[in-house]
């Protein structure tokens, strides 16, 4: 049964996630701040950490940083779990660190699909990379790939948002010259870590 650490300075949402957890076969785990969250990491090792943004008085983003700042605790995946609209910036700043952005409110269903996939994903990165240090691949390039496997695929699923978020599509919508451009550098970052893990398979196959 994987374990999953639920956070929110909301008591009912709390509640309410780890009702829809238990009905999915998870075993979760309540923390009602950034500062409980940490304690709790202290002790625990959970398979996934659903971090709510919009909480007092630390806020989801710098609880965030405090993990993936931790050497002990960076590797466990962050989904954040919000009703806050995902900016640019965000995407930009943060996207290297979580697995995804799920809105509230959610269904079971979407919960659950979104955590499979990014267990799931992190699962046949993990098989991959350890199937390139058994054939001897350099620890450098396995390192590099095991990287840009997660972030490419990340920032494709926060770009997917963000064109949603401001119908980047309707041209009949002006959205802001600095949103536009951020949504463009985004694209442009997503095709070269793309073409970087293409040569980095070709390498592998060698």
């Amino acid at each position: 049964m994987q374990t999953i650490l639920v956070v929110d300075d909301s008591p009912m949402i709390v509640d309410v996630f780890v009702a829809m957890l238990e009905r999915g076969g998870f075993r979760p785990i309540a923390a009602y701040s950034g500062e409980e969250c940490l304690t709790i990491l202290k002790d625990l090792t959970p398979d996934l950490i659903l971090l709510d943004i919009m909480m007092e008085p630390m806020d989801g983003w710098e609880t965030l940083e405090k993990i993936k700042y931790d050497p002990e605790i960076r590797q466990i995946p962050v989904m954040m779990l919000t009703a806050k609209q995902l900016t640019p910036d965000e995407a930009q700043k943060y996207g290297v660190y979580i697995e995804d952005y799920i809105m509230k409110p959610t269904t079971h269903r979407q919960l659950y699909d979104a955590i499979e996939y990014v267990l799931k994903r992190q699962e046949k990165i993990r098989e991959e990379v350890e199937i390139a240090k058994n054939e001897g691949v350099d620890d450098k390039l396995i390192d590099e790939y095991e990287r840009l496997s997660k972030s490419a695929d990340v920032s494709k699923r926060l770009l997917k948002i963000l064109e949603s978020t401001y119908n980047i599509n309707d041209p009949d919508l002006k959205i802001g010259e600095k949103i536009f451009k951020a949504i463009n550098s985004m694209k442009m970052s997503i095709t070269f870590q793309e073409e970087r893990l293409e040569q980095i398979h070709q390498q592998f196959n060698k």
